[in-house]
């Protein structure tokens, strides 16, 4: 049986690293801008915040994680999210949307399921904060995963890049 949890203002280290692990296998090992470090401490201190609730100025996020059992004090998978508010539309009343932004498993961790686990945790967070759309971009490595929780294609996505 899979066990997962919401993170912990502790997790914030272990979130960063699996962060870093997704974005070099969906860059082929590159950031796209900037040095390879000069995220991950603002990185950490968001989260740490966010996990508090120490942050009101932040956006919502839901974390949930499942802890590797051979490696205490790590962590073998996360799902991360946030909730935004937008302003109603039809179909939307209250305006709440979703966005899963970082899903990742330990390379030597993954087929467990855990990335499923933690997903499924962080719908159901969405749907009990009253989420009516949720969006995502996925990687070829989980597209299968998210049209099994019953994501679609809907549109094609555009965005811009401010660099510093």
């Amino acid at each position: 049986m899979i066990t997962v949890r919401a993170a912990v203002p502790a997790d914030a280290p272990e979130l960063v690293r699996l962060r870093e692990v997704m974005l070099a296998s969906m860059q082929s090992g590159t950031i796209a801008t900037g040095s390879s470090t000069d995220w991950k401490a603002p990185t950490e201190a968001i989260l740490r915040a966010s996990l508090a609730g120490d942050d009101a100025t932040r956006p919502v996020f839901g974390v949930f994680v499942v802890d590797d059992e051979e490696r205490p004090g790590r962590l073998a998978a996360c799902a991360v999210g946030t909730l935004e508010q937008r302003l109603p539309a039809p179909g939307h009343p209250d305006g709440l949307f979703g966005f899963v932004f970082n899903i990742c498993t330990d390379p030597d961790r993954r087929r467990r399921g855990y990335a499923k686990a933690c997903t499924q945790a962080l719908l159901a967070w969405f749907d009990g904060k009253g989420a009516t759309r949720l969006d995502l971009h996925a990687s070829p490595f989980g597209q299968d995963l998210y049209r099994g929780l019953g994501f679609t294609e809907y549109s094609i996505a555009l965005s811009r890049t401010t660099l510093r």
